[in-house]
């Protein structure tokens, strides 16, 4: 194959990753079913590659190719010819490409139909974050801190009861969102931490996009769209905060740099004061929750900027008060290391020795966390061998480059 062929392939692989979660999101309102869904991509995934020529709209000629396929499979598999003629034809794809817009945004109304109260909340964030954000099974398992098998299983058993149950594929009526308003926040949430663990990008080679960038709109949006939801408000805060210090992320090396390490000159100031405004909004509502907890957090790191420090006792107040409202092992674990800052290193090695260890052994912060601790009270050899666990759970590059430095210091 001649170069230029090779790199015609490339760009429209590249391409068509990136439009994968719209297209899936636009099928599955379609289809009103997941599975099929994706089905249907992959097949126009390999009709698309092997044409000629690639097509304008890349996204529209994938949603309609896509669409035309299943509609074939429900007509040959099940004869239901009223059933694959009323979900409609599209006769002419001119039409389709010319359009400005020929997918809709479909991801913030499938966020919030997989967000479905008939789901568990854990289980409806999950499957958000496989159908709209297109993030690979094992990132999501590593993220609930399950095994990957565990987590395919939830999955697939939660596309079976959308499914079976006659979910519907359309947007609730607006009194019905608080109701779905958590898990869609959650479901947010979990996403931006998978793309923030991966400071380098790996992450959005992977799925075909940034997918960080595309949490923080869609975050925005959930809060532009219920501004009388303080945790909305929140939530999209935190975003942004955390997006503001993308810049200070990686050295020239490509390594990871901590937060304690940046340069702060290197911060989005805009996407700060935005966060800020946000948060006046939220308080002003009068009702507290862990997201505008979570974003005062952050807050105290980018005062950094402004104060030249960072006021610990303000964080592990704030901590206390996240831990309250949301008990979890990854908090404790974060307020351990923030207690380290203000009584000391054995102090956070103790708080840490009172984790259950064993839920933790799939979670790389919590080996990152022990290392630091051990280092800083002269523990050299355990500390080694928590960053050895941290290094066995295949960090993203970026992060790897980070601990590998860290283990050649202490040798």
């Amino acid at each position: 194959m001649a170069d230029w062929a090779r790199g015609l392939n490339a760009a429209l692989a590249e391409a068509i990753m990136a439009a994968r979660p719209r297209v899936v999101a636009a099928l599955a309102a379609q289809l009103r079913d997941l599975d099929a869904a994706e089905e249907a991509f992959a097949d126009a995934t390999a009709s698309a590659l092997a044409l000629a020529e690639p097509p304008r709209d890349i996204a529209a000629w994938l949603f309609v190719a896509g669409r035309r396929r299943a509609l074939d499979a429900v007509r040959k598999a099940r004869g239901e010819a009223r059933k694959a003629d009323a979900l409609g034809e599209v006769t002419d794809m001119a039409d389709i490409l010319t359009l400005p817009e020929p997918i809709p945004d479909e991801r913030l109304r499938l966020l919030f139909i997989c967000c479905h109260p008939a789901l568990g909340a854990e289980v409806r964030a999950a499957l958000a974050l496989k159908v709209i954000c297109g993030l690979p099974t094992g990132r999501i398992a590593q993220l609930f801190l399950v095994s990957e098998p565990a987590m395919l299983q939830r999955i697939t058993r939660a596309k079976a009861k959308v499914r079976e149950a006659g979910i519907a594929f359309e947007l609730p009526p607006r009194k019905a969102w608080p109701e779905r308003l958590g898990a869609v926040l959650l479901a947010l949430e979990l996403a931006f931490t998978a793309a923030y663990a991966d400071a380098g990008g790996d992450l959005s080679a992977e799925v075909g996009e940034d997918l960080g960038v595309e949490v923080e709109r869609l975050a925005l949006l959930v809060a532009e769209l219920l501004p009388e939801e303080p945790e909305a408000l929140g939530l999209a805060a935190l975003v942004l905060l955390a997006r503001s210090r993308a810049g200070a992320r990686v050295d020239g090396e490509g390594a990871m740099v901590p937060l304690s390490q940046q340069d702060c000159s290197k911060w989005d100031f805009a996407r700060i004061e935005r966060a800020r405004g946000l948060m006046e909004a939220a308080a002003r509502a009068g009702r507290s929750g862990a997201y505008q907890v979570m974003a005062a957090i952050q807050l105290t790191h980018a005062r950094r900027a402004f104060d030249g420090a960072v006021d610990w006792g303000a964080a592990l107040r704030l901590y206390g008060v996240l831990l309250a409202l949301r008990p979890s092992p990854m908090v404790a674990l974060s307020r351990a290391l923030v207690l380290a800052q203000v009584e000391g290193a054995e102090a956070g090695l103790t708080a840490l020795a009172a984790l259950p260890a064993e839920r933790l052994a799939l979670a790389r912060p919590y080996h990152v966390a022990r290392a630091d601790l051990l280092a800083r009270t002269g523990q050299a050899v355990e500390a080694k061998a928590a960053l050895d666990a941290a290094l066995a759970l295949d960090p993203p590059r970026a992060e790897r480059l980070w601990l590998e430095a860290r283990r050649a210091a202490l040798t």
